[in-house]
């Protein structure tokens, strides 16, 4: 069975969350069990720092109204946990994560999923020395550069909004479009000039949720030579909740294959069973533990080993070899 590079996890957040209230080697003791066990070999580690509409834990940390501050607690922390982690090599190429894997170590690549805070393209020379390979404008609010998936669908990049996605490719930074809404979509695939990815969209045809992504959005995305990772939380695998289940992701994934060849298909699974109730995976991929269950499903829809190890890690590298 193929290992597993998750091209999106919320980890950080649980990691800034427990290191504020004193826990110290968070991803050791509470989560790489489970990774192990799921055969999770590398993640992409989003720095996620949303207000999220004040459910989250920031309300109750001084300065957590500022999205700034947000930010810098999220990176402090991150910076602290990884000097505890000698087993997880932060890594910033396809060639660094290969490495990482032959010294029986597991990689990450670091994300940021929005930008609400930044002041400008300026401020991306220092999260790209710190880093950062792969950037969304937005989460789901709309901010001064974009508008979330749940936003205004007609309303695009503002001007500050293209200058950030130039000056992200000039920085070698993936430009990432889930959680962006229709309009910012077009205006990304007009300027972006290298691949284009969704780290954490399914298919709108069979979930119509506007966090999905229409056939014609994923055919501009295959065009960009970019891919898509599969999301298996479960308001966006399937409207009946009887249907929220491993099975119906792997649909998902002949869907894109079907649309975008294979070679443009890849996980981003955006596991936060930690975060609390409502945000649950489909059934049978309840945390990263379970991981592994979805290439199996994959194998039942007849695609071929290769196949499997494309979709499970190889596309996603890919992107990383090529975007340096």
């Amino acid at each position: 069975m193929a290992t597993i590079f998750d091209g999106h996890s919320d980890l950080l957040y649980d990691v800034t969350r427990r290191r504020l209230e004193g826990e110290s080697r968070v991803l050791e003791r509470r989560h790489l069990d489970r990774l192990r066990r799921g055969g999770v070999e590398g993640l992409v580690l989003a720095l996620w720092y949303g207000w999220g509409g004040g459910r989250t834990f920031w309300p109750g940390v001084p300065g957590g109204e500022s999205p700034a501050h947000r930010l810098e607690v999220m990176l402090a922390c991150a910076q602290a946990e990884f000097a505890q982690c000698p087993w997880l090599a932060v890594v910033r190429t396809a060639e660094e994560a290969e490495s990482a894997r032959a010294e029986g170590k597991r990689y990450a690549f670091l994300a940021i999923e929005g930008l609400d805070g930044l002041e400008g393209p300026e401020a991306l020379d220092r999260l790209a020395a710190l880093g950062l390979r792969l950037g969304t404008l937005t989460w789901n609010e709309e901010n001064r550069f974009a508008s979330g998936a749940t936003q205004d669908p007609g309303r695009g990049l503002t001007p500050l909004g293209r200058q950030m996605v130039r000056r992200m490719e000039e920085l070698g930074i993936v430009v990432d479009v889930s959680h962006l809404n229709d309009g910012g979509f077009r205006d990304v695939m007009r300027l972006a000039a290298g691949p284009v990815i969704a780290s954490h969209s399914n298919c709108r045809a069979l979930c119509p949720h506007p966090r999905n992504l229409s056939d014609e959005q994923l055919r501009a995305i295959r065009d960009s030579g970019g891919v898509v990772g599969l999301n298996a939380h479960h308001r966006f695998v399937h409207e009946d909740p009887a249907k929220r289940t491993a099975e119906t992701l792997a649909l998902h994934a002949a869907r894109m294959a079907e649309i975008m060849g294979v070679e443009h298909v890849a996980c981003g699974f955006d596991f936060c069973e930690f975060m609390g109730p409502g945000n649950d995976a489909a059934a049978g991929l309840e945390d990263c533990g379970r991981a592994g269950a979805f290439l199996e499903c994959l194998g039942r829809l007849g695609m071929s080993p290769a196949e499997r190890e494309q979709i499970a890690r190889g596309n996603l590298l890919r992107i990383f070899r090529e975007k340096q």
